[in-house]
């Protein structure tokens, strides 16, 4: 299935503006505030964020960070792990050295106590290569119709990529996205998004036409409606949205605030006759992380262990 019910997310101990994934990610911007309460600010956003998914029925598992070693992005999981329904876990190899401490043990020991894994399939040894693949913000995936949407940058990288497809028998559809100022967009995850039925992307940020068609064209062929975004829209993190489900079965669209007021009134119209929306403030974190709520947010696919 596409979506899950069973969420895994980080709380944050230290988040701080972290200059060693700046340097590709334009969507940072430093605060002028002290680090105190920027730690202070994303906390509530965080616990806010996962009040409002338990509320709505989704079963969110919240593993508390550790101040040492000191990870100021381990608020975005989904980058360095995936889990899959066959009870695959895999760890990703990450482009900044303080990212890859966030491979934390405690955070699978806490996974293990609910969930089934069978195999662990660690990609981390590529960074020995100096080449990069950052989870399921590097892909986004069709998992019913096992696709790897990917844009190149300097965190993905088409071997490891490939690698991915091999061990998860996925096919990938490869192709480089930019920012209005050309500048490679660093996670697939912020220009699109694949929903059971829908595929919200941001056509705009492909510059040749050869390679969105080849995206929409791949994107027809599963039969799912295309919602396009704008660049202006990708940049209020538009295409940063997960659909999840909840213990009743409903599907949901989570994104922040920021995210859903860029949206149209016929965006909103469209994407409300698939699933019910929600969003959360996450002001703080998307200005000093340069993620937003579906980078908080690892899905977890592996088989719940019977009590």
């Amino acid at each position: 299935m596409q979506t899950t019910s069973h969420i895994l997310m980080i709380r944050p101990v230290s988040f701080v503006y972290n200059e060693e994934t700046a340097v590709n990610n334009a969507f940072q911007s430093a605060s002028e505030e002290t680090t105190a309460n920027v730690q202070q600010k994303a906390l509530q956003e965080f616990d806010d964020f996962v009040a409002l998914l338990r509320s709505n029925g989704v079963d969110v598992t919240v593993v508390e960070d550790t101040p040492v070693p000191h990870t100021p992005d381990s608020i975005f999981p989904n980058n360095w792990v995936s889990f899959h329904s066959n009870g695959t876990v895999l760890l990703y190899p990450m482009f900044a050295v303080n990212r890859r401490a966030e491979r934390k043990p405690h955070v699978l020991d806490k996974i293990k106590q609910q969930f089934a894994i069978t195999e662990m399939i660690d990609l981390s040894g590529f960074e020995s290569e100096n080449i990069f693949l950052e989870g399921t913000g590097s892909m986004v995936l069709d998992r019913d119709n096992r696709i790897a949407y990917a844009c190149l940058s300097p965190r993905t990288d088409e071997k490891v990529l490939n690698e991915f497809c091999r061990r998860m028998q996925y096919s990938a559809v490869l192709f480089e996205a930019t920012d209005g100022n050309g500048q490679a967009i660093y996670h697939t995850n912020v220009m699109m998004c694949v929903a059971d039925r829908y595929i919200v992307i941001c056509l705009e940020s492909i510059a040749s036409p050869e390679e969105q068609q080849r995206v929409t064209d791949a994107i027809a062929r599963t039969g799912k409606t295309i919602i396009p975004i704008t660049l202006k829209q990708m940049n209020h993190f538009a295409g940063n949205m997960l659909q999840v489900e909840n213990n009743k079965g409903e599907k949901l669209l989570v994104m922040s605030t920021q995210a859903f007021e860029s949206l149209t009134e016929d965006q909103v119209n469209t994407l409300s006759s698939f699933n019910r929306i929600l969003h959360s403030s996450l002001t703080t974190i998307e200005s000093n992380g340069g993620g937003s709520a579906r980078c908080m947010m690892a899905e977890v696919h592996l088989p719940v262990l019977t009590k």
